[in-house]
């Protein structure tokens, strides 16, 4: 297996505080060597040892690959008149999705496939080595199960979402949805998924409708996820908690108490700020939650409606600037905080053993990040695609 040097690093941020200072580990005049699937050693460069190839980092930054622990990658279609409509004052509800539902299920396989890759491109070109995807588009069988085939074709860790909303040929039988969800849904599209998702907010899924699905995927060997409070302290959150999932993502309106509850959890707060830039809502209280003890993840939440973003510079950049996270905590939040949300120990770090996930900036720090935002800074990205 060929082994790679990586030399004349200004910066290296490795999030393993053995390696160096602070949680980021950061480390400066630094050098690293890797083979095609892990981190072999980190260190001074001026100590590094030989290995079979030499890349040279010009003395910029390098940091892990992002870990995207929330998208919707695979859909169909646009909704950029929403976004117009919200920026002229119109609230977000959340009923946008089912017009993405149709336009999925008009589309052909191929079609999917081609747009996703689009997206996913954009993805990787940023610096994004690890990308969490969620069906959750069809709502119907047969077509959660062709989405499902679709992200596995680009990520391990692929969500079954078949609790987006309730679609409107089961409008008038809420509950016969669930079952359809919990039941024969489910039974298909679990064999090939990691995780279950529900949306558990206004307009989606009442706690008890989230907990019946969410308790049935456990029992098909599932790992759970859930979109909470991004509309309204909706009892997501207290609901992920209980059911140990690994992750709840929004968390825009948050009590005391559930800042209290996750802190007390192994369960992340994945934040969305993507997503409240889209709708113009309250961004969600970073502070409280770094300050109460809960773990942190930013992610894209790619998806047509309410944050088309493929950019994890940009979430960055909103984090430090309108959510006044500090930078550091932002990169360990996109990086190791994601990986934390999708339960992984081997990416979003650059300790030894990690996956060799490693993003090389055109820039002498990484904070250049958030302090050029819309500056493609991403010199070149090595790591499994």
């Amino acid at each position: 297996m060929t082994t790679r040097l990586i030399k004349n690093i200004g910066e290296l941020t490795t999030n393993d505080p053995t390696l160096g200072a602070g949680a980021t580990g950061r480390l400066f005049d630094a050098a690293m060597v890797i083979d095609d699937e892990v981190v072999l050693w980190v260190g001074p460069d001026a100590h590094a040892p030989a290995a079979d190839e030499m890349i040279d980092a010009q003395n910029s930054a390098v940091i892990p690959g992002f870990v995207d622990s929330h998208t919707h990658l695979v859909f169909a279609g646009e909704r950029s008149e929403e976004f117009e409509a919200r920026m002229s004052g119109t609230a977000y509800d959340g009923g946008g999705i089912l017009r993405t539902v149709n336009a999925t299920r008009a589309a052909s396989s191929d079609e999917l496939r081609r747009a996703t890759r689009s997206r996913f491109r954009e993805l990787r070109a940023g610096g994004v080595t690890t990308v969490e995807i969620k069906s959750g588009y069809a709502l119907d069988v047969d077509g959660e199960s062709r989405l499902i085939d679709v992200a596995n074709e680009f990520s391990d860790e692929v969500t079954f979402l078949g609790a987006h909303v309730v679609p409107r040929e089961y409008a008038n039988d809420r509950a016969g949805y669930v079952d359809l969800v919990r039941g024969p849904m489910l039974d298909l599209c679990a064999p090939r998924s990691k995780w279950a998702d529900v949306f558990c907010d206004r307009g989606a899924f009442d706690v008890d409708e989230s907990r019946a699905i969410l308790s049935a995927a456990r029992s098909a060997g599932l790992g759970l996820r859930v979109h909470g409070n991004q509309l309204g302290e909706t009892g997501g959150v207290a609901l992920a908690v209980e059911v140990d999932a690994a992750s709840v993502d929004h968390c825009s309106f948050l009590s005391d108490d559930d800042i209290d509850r996750l802190a007390a959890s192994a369960t992340v707060a994945t934040l969305l700020p993507g997503a409240d830039f889209s709708t113009r809502a309250n961004y969600s209280p970073a502070q409280r939650l770094s300050d109460g003890g809960a773990l942190i993840a930013l992610a894209t939440d790619c998806n047509p409606g309410t944050s088309y973003v493929t950019s994890m510079a940009f979430v960055l950049a909103i984090a430090v600037r309108d959510m006044r996270m500090n930078f550091d905590d932002a990169l360990w939040s996109a990086t190791r905080g994601g990986a934390l949300a999708l339960r992984r120990d081997d990416v979003g770090h650059l300790g030894i053993g990690a996956r060799a996930d490693v993003v090389i900036l055109d820039a002498p720090r990484a904070v250049h990040l958030a302090y050029r935002p819309g500056s493609s800074l991403v010199r070149q990205v090595i790591g499994t695609p």
